[in-house]
């Protein structure tokens, strides 16, 4: 008969049967990947269970199949749902609902003839959220931890030959009080699964001990092993060597992040060879900053969630792979895994490609923070050991990593007892990491002060030690004197983050400021597809969750599909390791090179001279070595100028040989400066006077509508509704947070009407007056379109003034107009070449660009304001059969779908382009901020409505 004993489901208990925990290694004793398809069969709860599954003689064929690693939900089994703080099940610790979804897995293997005697260990590296193993009928134990390994030892139940191991994996259990991360609920054996023989005498676990003394250049190697073995390090000159040394050299390569040299080494020990990877380096917290190796850190750091939009957070090697180099080539240099151990696939990443890593518990109790932490079992000693157990997994699988600078104790899970346990263990386990956790607001148990989305002004208090006290004089004291860290900020979601650039001169202008970690790095989207075939990430809500927070989910530097956004442009250059400064006046340029370790000897500078857009000389810049933090000036290239307008010199850094994680010529940082003045527009060369035809008024070459004084075409190129407009399709940033959206819909700016007060044809050309308000409110902006022309060209000088009480931000002010709809093909000189917003520009370089019509969109994963270029000077918008050339100084989108389309579609299949393109110049755009989870747009760059003058020349192509 079965084993129906579920008590272990709703048990506090982190599980039984366990082996205890160690460091995941490779080595050459035999192992047994069983991953593949499993026999599998959905139950939906414990009264649904299947009596005596587990036997050797049940007979599954009438199952279905499920990969494993997989999660259910994504295989048809269930739904995917998602919150961000709030429990999908009642607060009731630890008992869960009896609508309890379980999965039933069976997998065959026949053991190999020549698998040795000895020990077998039967390993599952992740498994959500509980789970009871069998093999070949015997029970072997249960865990929790679902993304913690679990070894058991099958040495007694293993059989030559044909072996049965079934598997009882339950969606909810008392672990899920502790799994209440900001993601997916996904379910199921998630992490691979594999059976590795232990020959007697080998090693079960070692703690590799590898000390840098940054004054003298001595490594210091020692390595505790669980038993007898030998070390052999042949770069290092050891041959069977007694591993717990101490062994000494005199001058050994550290390991940092950006040059990440490790040793490769192999213990021996019972006939088993176990691969090593060394990384000299010492984390240390001293005069109050966090250094490696002696020097302090500055970090660039992103959160990083698993996730892949197909499989989940099931990730494939190559997956794994492509962040760490994107991270790479993108300038950041270290990783918070939020909010769990990753992969130990993904930690040999980043020791290998030189990433610091926080590596974070598998911890999160936050739904109690809406019953005002009442019953959190951090608080609560009877769920002590269940914490532990989570800590002890991580810190002993991952001990031996270089990459792994710092523990972190979970994420937001109020205070208690049992997280003081934690650190104190941790701390006595490996004192040679700090140990971080942000919701220690007292900072009395960790080692570094961390927090999440402090605004600009809070943090630069925190960077000169002025921030406000708790009222304990002495835990402040204490703080004040720890290196701070925003484990979180700038919250990633849709369009944004703004801001970047602010944070970043705070962190380098306080070295309290230790960097931070942007939330986060990827959208979570999971991939759906419309009855047509067309593709689209669904968020919250799309799989019919009675609880979910929408598309909160979708917060990521990269999209589902892994391509980069425009924010993960942005946060490249913002911080990028060597800053190039160009003043236009002195004509000097300032190099600096902003890397904590690495000298500048990898990089290879170049510059380009180009007049109005235009390409005219280039060439490369002599720049000397410099060591980490070391400045120089130098002249500018000697330039003849001829003619007048707009000079940009640009001069790049970029890698002059290839690295292990990008090619020769990728580049690494650039700067620009502007001389002259850019071309001013047109005037009109002989004035034009208006002329009444046949339903129409000419003036030029353009036609205006005779009642509205609307301009309808120009040159026979249609234009419709060339009109003032103030609305935009509210980003994430604007309907979450201080909610602005609601309050630009409160005020009508989504619906505003039109009054035409005056169309005046007079000698200087055409001038339209309107009146644009909002239903219910005395508050207007009154327009006012000054047309001139000549034979060929339309300037339009509109101003535009507020009437009435406009206390609020505006979302632009500009003008909006459509082109027909076989315009595809946009030529500017500007800004770009991606989107750029006025608190985003730092990656918008100037010069000229192409795109076509659909790649100026940003296809941000709930459809928002999108797609705007800064600083325009002129555009050219062009089909097969002709155009339009805008002159003037304005910011420019350009997209086939209204503001009001893009604010009521949902996904981005709701989009669908018509007949027309619509055209955004805006005389100034509001800022974006990152109010999703953090500050709003700083003062600087929030739009008001105030009196504005907009300048254009128009001509057809």
């Amino acid at each position: 008969m079965a084993d129906l004993d579920t008590d272990y489901v709703e048990s506090r208990s982190p599980g039984h049967g366990r082996r205890a925990p160690r460091a995941c290694f490779d080595s050459d004793a035999p192992r047994l990947e069983l991953d593949g398809p499993w026999r599998f069969r959905a139950a939906a709860g414990l009264a649904d269970l299947t009596p005596g599954f587990e036997a050797p003689t049940f007979d599954d064929t009438h199952w279905d199949r499920l990969p494993v690693p997989s999660c259910w939900q994504l295989h048809g089994v269930g739904a995917p749902a998602y919150t961000n703080v709030t429990y999908p099940f009642p607060i009731d610790p630890p008992r869960v609902p009896d609508e309890n979804p379980t999965g039933e897995y069976r997998r065959e293997f026949t053991l190999p003839g020549d698998w040795p005697t000895g020990r077998g260990v039967l390993r599952f590296d992740g498994v959500d959220s509980c789970f009871a193993v069998w093999l070949n009928g015997v029970r072997l134990g249960d865990g929790k931890g679902s993304r913690v390994p679990t070894e058991f030892d099958a040495s007694d139940a293993l059989r030559p030959g044909r072996n049965v191991l079934a598997v009882r994996v339950h969606q909810w259990s008392a672990g899920s009080y502790l799994e209440d991360q900001d993601m997916w609920w996904l379910s199921g054996i998630f992490r691979s699964v594999r059976l590795l023989s232990r020959p007697a005498g080998g090693l079960d676990d070692f703690f590799v001990h590898a000390d840098y003394d940054h004054t003298t250049g001595t490594g210091t190697l020692r390595i505790e092993t669980s038993g007898a073995a030998r070390l052999s390090v042949p770069a290092l000159g050891l041959t069977d060597a007694d591993p717990a040394g101490p062994h000494t050299f005199g001058d050994v390569v550290p390991w940092s992040a950006e040059q990440p040299h490790l040793y490769l080494g192999e213990l021996t020990a019972g006939g088993e060879r176990v691969h090593v990877r060394i990384g000299f380096r010492t984390v240390a917290v001293e005069d109050g900053l966090l250094r490696v190796n002696g020097r302090p850190l500055l970090l660039r750091g992103v959160n990083r969630h698993e996730w892949d939009p197909e499989t989940g957070r099931t990730l494939a090697d190559d997956t794994m792979l492509r962040d760490v180099l994107l991270m790479k080539q993108h300038n950041i240099n270290a990783v918070r895994t939020s909010h769990y151990p990753p992969s130990s696939e993904f930690l040999a990443l980043c020791d290998e490609y030189g990433l610091w890593v926080v590596d974070e518990c598998d911890l999160e109790t936050h739904g109690f923070e809406q019953v005002d932490w009442r019953g959190n079992p951090s608080a609560d000693a009877r769920w002590r050991e269940a914490f532990l157990d989570r800590m002890r997994r991580v810190v002993e699988r991952d001990k031996n990593h270089p990459s792994v600078i710092m523990w972190s104790l979970g994420n937001e899970s109020g205070t208690g007892e049992n997280l003081a346990a934690m650190a104190a263990w941790t701390r006595d386990r490996d004192p040679s990491r700090p140990i971080h956790y942000e919701g220690d607001r007292d900072s009395g148990y960790v080692d570094v002060y961390s927090r999440m989305y402090a605004d600009h002004a809070e943090t630069e208090l925190i960077g000169r030690g002025e921030e406000p006290g708790t009222g304990d004089p002495a835990l402040d004291a204490h703080r004040r004197e720890l290196p701070f860290i925003l484990c979180e900020y700038a919250h990633a979601m849709g369009n944004g983050p703004g801001g970047l650039t602010e944070y970043q001169r705070l962190f380098e202008a306080y070295p309290r400021l230790q960097g931070g970690f942007v939330w986060e790095w990827i959208d979570h989207g999971i991939a759906r597809h419309t009855p047509d075939g067309r593709q689209f990430f669904a968020y919250g809500g799309d799989f019919g969750e009675s609880v979910h927070d929408g598309n909160f989910v979708a917060d990521g530097l990269l999209f589902p599909d892994r391509t980069p956004s425009p924010g993960l442009a942005e946060y490249k250059k913002v911080i990028e390791p060597v800053r190039i400064h160009l003043d236009a006046d002195a004509r000097i340029i300032e190099i600096r090179n902003g890397h904590d370790f690495r000298d500048t000897s990898h990089l290879r500078f170049r510059w380009q001279a180009q007049d109005d857009g235009e390409p005219r000389a280039k060439g490369a810049l002599d720049v000397p070595v410099l060591a980490a933090g070391e400045h120089l000036v130098l002249p500018w290239p000697e330039l003849r100028r001829t003619g007048e307008g707009e000079r940009v010199l640009t001069v790049v850094a970029e890698l002059a040989h290839d690295e292990p994680w990008a090619r020769a010529g990728h580049e690494i940082a650039w700067g620009q400066a502007v001389t002259g003045e850019p071309a001013r527009p047109d005037e009109p060369r002989r004035r034009a006077t208006v002329r009444r035809a046949a339903g129409h008024l000419e003036l030029g070459p353009a036609r205006f509508t005779p009642g509205t004084g609307a301009l309808h075409s120009l040159e026979g190129l249609q234009l419709d509704g060339a009109a003032l407009d103030l609305w935009r399709a509210p980003t994430d940033n604007d309907v979450l947070g201080p909610r602005l959206a609601d309050r630009w819909r409160a005020f009508g700016l989504h619906r505003l009407t039109t009054k035409v007060l005056r169309v005046d044809p007079n000698a200087q050309g055409l001038t339209v007056v309107t009146r644009i308000a909002p239903a219910g409110s005395d508050a207007a902006m009154t327009a006012t379109y000054n047309w001139r022309a000549d034979e060929t060209v339309l300037r339009l000088d509109l101003t535009v003034d507020p009437v009435g009480d406009w206390s609020l931000p505006v979302p632009r002010i500009g003008l909006r107009l459509a082109l027909p709809g076989w315009i595809d093909t946009v030529d500017w000189y500007g800004r770009g070449p991606g989107e750029a917003y006025r608190d985003m520009t730092a990656a918008a370089r100037l010069g000229r660009f192409r795109r076509s019509v659909d790649a100026m969109q940003t296809p941000y994963v709930r459809p928002q304001e999108n797609g705007n270029r800064r600083e325009v000077r002129w555009a050219r918008l062009t089909g097969d059969a002709g155009g339009l050339e805008v002159t003037g100084a304005f910011d420019l989108a350009v997209r086939r779908w209204t503001g009001e389309q893009l604010d009521a579609a949902r996904h981005t299949t709701d989009l669908t382009p018509g007949n027309k393109v619509y055209v955004h110049l805006d005389a100034a755009h509001h800022g974006i901020g990152t109010a999703s989870c953090g500050p709003g747009t700083l003062p600087e760059h929030t739009l008001y409505a105030r009196p504005t003058t907009l300048s254009l020349v128009l001509r057809s192509v």
